[in-house]
């Protein structure tokens, strides 16, 4: 495990803008030197005071703050862009790259070129390569082309393209693909976009909306029918695509503030979903290999698509996005469900019922969530009483919740070195039904089988001590005090720290929140 003392490494930043329908939208493109990521927010938060108003809170975009925290920078120069004829930076690996893929299909640039995936990934490849010799060209940045690395950051149909390049050996160069060290998407369709739950079909070439039928995706990722079930595009194959703990999915769940088409797109992609992209479409897992499903590392805000409130352009997607790339600390957070009871009416009945597993966790101090999975926003985690009680089933009894990146220790409060934060954990109490009819007794619309706030304190290593830990329930004491650190007892660079919770009756569930700890940028 890292001690923190050692200065990590910062490697390129390359953005990757999502889709533009028309040519109108192309040209709002290739018009904005930052494609969009130069775009921040304001909204408001309540205060204690009744009679003060609203505090703002102001996200300046995540451009804008890379520079300000990170210390990264644009690379235009003297108006010119790095592909340019005549560019002349040498680059810094701080540096902030926006890939222009639309400019030369845009009307206003008097563009001409296909709208391809295929031909857009050929382009990546070859412009990581270029940021390669400008940064290794720097002689003070003391970097070979062996060592060269950097980060893709995509939004929407720019991590299709990622994917495709990263994925596909005919749209990429070896080298170039070698090179990216993390790869993080905002809102990706990865396995396509459906409205009115059908997925687009192949036939829609109209403003390349095709690119988002799934069989196409399959395809343009390199899968063969044997290897995946038919439509499937959201999986990494296990040792043959990218490292899945290298990825990250960002995704959002508020419709309500999506207004493309003049609210159409939010109605016909429907609940549980950012207002174009479903919930479930946006993320990613690998397939071991038992056959069992590996998800990727991933987030959930209450964020649209695009817009005033969209994903990109939040404080919440930025924190992730930031501790991804530079944090020290992963923990993946699971639950490992022991048992469920049943009212006791119906506890020796055949019963259908779905569980809904919540999730929010915040860091110390912050006012937002690192992730946010809630029942009335459609992105709970969801088991069927089947599953968490046939032993036939018994791998879906673990239940993946998300994943988060505690921040870069040398930007921690030295009088309060931990890496803190809460976690809510709740599960909803089902609708029963019984001989497939609902069952309304002993229980109550919108109650918890079990809720509770884990506070959990990482203290990092100091004077020669290894990591340590403690936590407790919220619920088990009136005091905000916590009991003493104990050793983390990590086996190599990783971890997995238990929590045991139980509900008090019947209907109920117990088991294991389960938080898996590795070292991330050691």
């Amino acid at each position: 495990m890292t001690d923190g003392t050692k200065v990590k490494a910062r490697y390129p930043i390359i953005y990757v803008r999502g889709y533009a329908m028309t040519g109108s939208e192309k040209d709002e493109t290739a018009a904005d030197p930052f494609c969009g990521f130069n775009v921040g927010s304001t909204v408001y938060r309540a205060v204690s005071d009744r009679n003060k108003p609203a505090q703002r809170f102001v996200f300046e975009s995540p451009v804008v703050r890379l520079m300000k925290d990170f210390g990264y920078s644009n690379i235009y120069d003297n108006g010119l862009d790095l592909p340019d004829p005549g560019f002349q930076g040498l680059l810094s690996p701080q540096s902030i790259i926006i890939y222009r893929y639309y400019d030369d299909t845009a009307p206003l640039m008097g563009g001409q070129q296909d709208a391809s995936i295929e031909r857009f990934a050929k382009g990546l490849s070859d412009l990581i390569l270029q940021v390669r010799d400008h940064v290794c060209g720097n002689a003070t940045n003391c970097m070979s082309p062996d060592g060269f690395r950097c980060y893709l950051v995509a939004h929407s149909m720019g991590g299709l393209i990622c994917r495709a390049f990263l994925q596909n050996p005919a749209l990429g160069d070896p080298v170039a693909r070698a090179a990216v060290d993390k790869f993080f998407t905002y809102a990706t369709p990865h396995n396509g976009i459906d409205m009115a739950g059908v997925n687009v079909p192949k036939w829609l070439s109209l403003f390349d909306m095709s690119n988002f039928n799934r069989d196409y995706l399959a395809g343009l990722f390199g899968y063969d029918a044997n290897l995946c079930s038919k439509g499937r595009s959201d999986y990494l194959r296990a040792g043959k695509d990218l490292d899945i703990r290298r990825c990250f999915c960002m995704i959002g769940s508020n419709r309500s503030d999506y207004e493309v088409a003049q609210g159409l797109s939010r109605t016909f992609s429907g609940h549980g979903s950012d207002g174009l992209v479903r919930i479930e479409n946006a993320a990613l897992c690998s397939i071991d290999s038992t056959g069992n499903e590996v998800p990727v590392a991933t987030a959930y805000a209450y964020r649209s698509h695009s817009g005033y409130f969209g994903i990109v352009n939040s404080e919440e997607a930025y924190q992730n996005l930031t501790r991804f790339l530079f944090g020290d600390v992963r923990i993946d957070i699971s639950v490992d469900v022991g048992s469920v009871t049943l009212p006791p009416a119906i506890k020796d009945r055949k019963v259908d019922a779905l569980y809904q597993f919540e999730v929010l966790a915040s860091p110390r101090g912050k006012p937002w969530f690192l992730t946010r999975r809630t029942s009335e926003e459609d992105s709970v985690a969801c088991r069927s009483h089947d599953e968490l009680t046939d032993p036939a089933t018994s791998a879906r009894r673990r239940v993946y919740l998300s994943s988060v990146f505690l921040a870069d220790i040398s930007r921690v409060n030295p009088q309060d070195p931990s890496l803190s934060y809460s976690l809510t954990l709740g599960v909803r109490v089902p609708d029963y039904k019984v001989d497939q009819i609902l069952w309304f007794d002993q229980h109550y619309e919108g109650a918890y089988l079990f809720r509770d706030t884990l506070i959990v304190e990482i203290l990092p290593p100091a004077g020669g001590d290894g990591w340590k830990v403690r936590y407790r329930w919220q619920s088990e004491a009136a005091a905000p005090t916590l009991n003493g650190y104990h050793p983390i007892p990590f086996s190599g660079d990783s971890a997995k720290l238990t929590v045991a919770f139980a509900s008090a009756s019947a209907p109920g569930i117990s088991g294991t929140l389960v938080f898996d700890i590795s070292a991330w940028n050691a």
